[in-house]
């Protein structure tokens, strides 16, 4: 029997979570997906090492338009001001030695919220399942206005640099997954990264 699709737009499902308090409600709900289910959130250091656990979500490699969580050692470590270790990535292009991708951490949770609401229109269904890709590229983005919101979170990754297996983001989830405070900044003011000039 074919499932359902889900008609509902992704930021009517967030709208409540951006403009009010719920937001907190919404980071147990992605806690609680990361420890099947457990009565209390934890957050914290060992958030990193669940979602590493996880090895139904292990993949090999990664598909454009999909959704991954991985752990990342920059190249260029010694000279940026910070980096994101373990990114929340949407990969838009590959190259021969890694891919550009969107990653997610970069922008606040309500930024994140909106731009997938805007990235919603170029899905590959509406099931919200498995299959569920973004049509996505670097030249989609830089030819809209309405995803210049993304610009902050565009990013090369190098595959010689990854430290782990990618994780990856069923599209059901991926409202969960940008509210989860999983990034892992590399240095104390990390945290405020979203919110200063861009640099890779």
């Amino acid at each position: 029997m074919a499932t359902e699709p889900k008609d509902n737009n992704l930021l009517d499902k967030l709208k409540k979570a951006i403009t009010t308090r719920a937001f907190l409600g919404k980071t147990k709900d992605a806690a609680n997906w990361l420890i099947d289910k457990a009565k209390e959130a934890v957050f914290g250091p060992t958030q990193q090492k669940r979602i590493l656990r996880d090895t139904d979500r292990k993949r090999q490699s990664v598909d454009i338009g999909s959704m991954y969580f991985f752990v990342y050692d920059a190249k260029w470590k010694d000279k940026l001001p910070y980096f994101d270790k373990f990114p929340l990535v949407i990969p838009m292009e590959f190259y021969g030695n890694g891919f550009l991708g969107l990653n997610l951490h970069y922008l606040i949770p309500p930024q994140r919220a909106v731009l997938l609401n805007r990235l919603s229109e170029l899905l590959t269904n509406k099931h919200y399942d498995h299959n569920t890709r973004i049509r996505i590229s670097y030249g989609v983005l830089k030819s809209a206005s309405k995803f210049e919101i993304a610009k902050p979170a565009i990013k090369r990754y190098l595959y010689s640099h990854i430290r782990s297996r990618f994780i990856f983001v069923p599209a059901d989830e991926w409202d969960i997954a940008i509210y989860l405070p999983a990034e892992n900044w590399s240095n104390q003011k990390g945290p405020a990264a979203p919110l200063r000039k861009r640099r890779r």
